[in-house]
């Protein structure tokens, strides 16, 4: 790229998932916070793509087509970020859908649990936060815990259900790691390791999985992200330059009433790193801009 960019956010949900803003809303407030490049990465879904670029588009942000895809390794579950994607490639679109099948079913599974613990209307309750039938997923139970005054917080909801070990807590068989980065890579895309501090793996699962990934084509790590520290950060800024990965970052922004960091206001990436955007500058879509749409719910 001629001018690298100096704020970029290639990690954000909206509505199309579980954020809880439109696309068009979402490029309106990247822009206004000084976004430079912005991607969008619903979980396991590129229908918001669309919007999004356009809305990018007319805004003279520069913009990347994302998806964020769930993946179940040695029964773990970690999520892989594809950027630049052709997010109407049919072999991606064919196997996010495989995906997010069984969705409805897990979440129901999930309210029943809680229900059997005393906590009454939780599928109809987090109902009202779906704005895409196909994918319910925790965090619309967990908005409704909320809102519905059994937790403070979405911090507290996962700290006392929806997660393994908790009260309401159904696993899922995901996509498979081969299968996830066939899809991005047929789509033209790089595939991304999303926050891996998060998943908690033990140095020799850490080790394991990466060996994976490099095997597979994988090409990134997400190094600056909202769930990691500076400490984390470090660590996986290390990792990348020891396994020849290109670096990214993103706030994983989903909501402005829940996010721990807002769209463009990560740290920047750490020297001497290759950052994502060098091998994808051909699949940034680019406009001038022009009057820009006001932001919608």
């Amino acid at each position: 790229m001629p001018v690298p960019p100096q704020r970029p956010d290639l990690h954000c949900h909206s509505i199309v998932s579980d954020g809880t803003r439109s696309p068009t809303w979402l490029a309106q407030r990247a822009h206004e916070r000084g976004v430079d490049l912005w991607a969008l990465t619903d979980h396991d879904e590129v229908g918001g793509v669309a919007e999004a670029a356009a809305a990018a588009s007319t805004l003279g942000l520069p913009f990347l087509s994302g998806v964020e895809i769930s993946v179940t390794w040695q029964d773990k579950t970690i999520h892989i970020v594809g950027l630049g994607v052709d997010e109407n490639h049919s072999e991606l679109v064919e196997g996010l859908r495989r995906t997010r099948n069984g969705r409805v079913e897990r979440g129901q599974a999930m309210a029943a649990q809680l229900e059997k613990i005393g906590i009454p209307g939780v599928w109809q309750g987090a109902l009202k936060y779906v704005g895409n039938p196909e994918l319910v997923s925790r965090s619309h139970l967990a908005r409704h815990l909320v809102d519905a005054g059994v937790c403070r917080s979405m911090g507290e909801v996962f700290y006392l259900y929806l997660k393994e070990g908790k009260p309401g807590f159904v696993p899922h068989q995901w996509a498979s790691l081969p299968d996830a980065l066939g899809w991005i890579h047929a789509a033209g895309g790089m595939a991304v390791v999303a926050h891996p501090a998060r998943y908690d793996l033990t140095p020799a699962q850490e080790q394991a999985f990466f060996d994976d990934f490099v095997a597979l084509g994988g090409q990134g790590v997400e190094v600056v992200t909202s769930a990691h520290s500076p400490a984390e950060s470090a660590h996986f800024a290390a990792l990348a330059q020891q396994r020849g990965l290109y670096a990214s970052c993103g706030s994983d922004f989903h909501c402005p009433e829940e996010n721990r960091c807002e769209l463009g206001a990560l740290p920047p990436l750490p020297t001497g790193l290759v950052p994502v955007w060098e091998p994808l500058a051909a699949r940034i879509r680019k406009s001038a801009p022009s009057s820009a749409a006001q932001p919608t719910n």
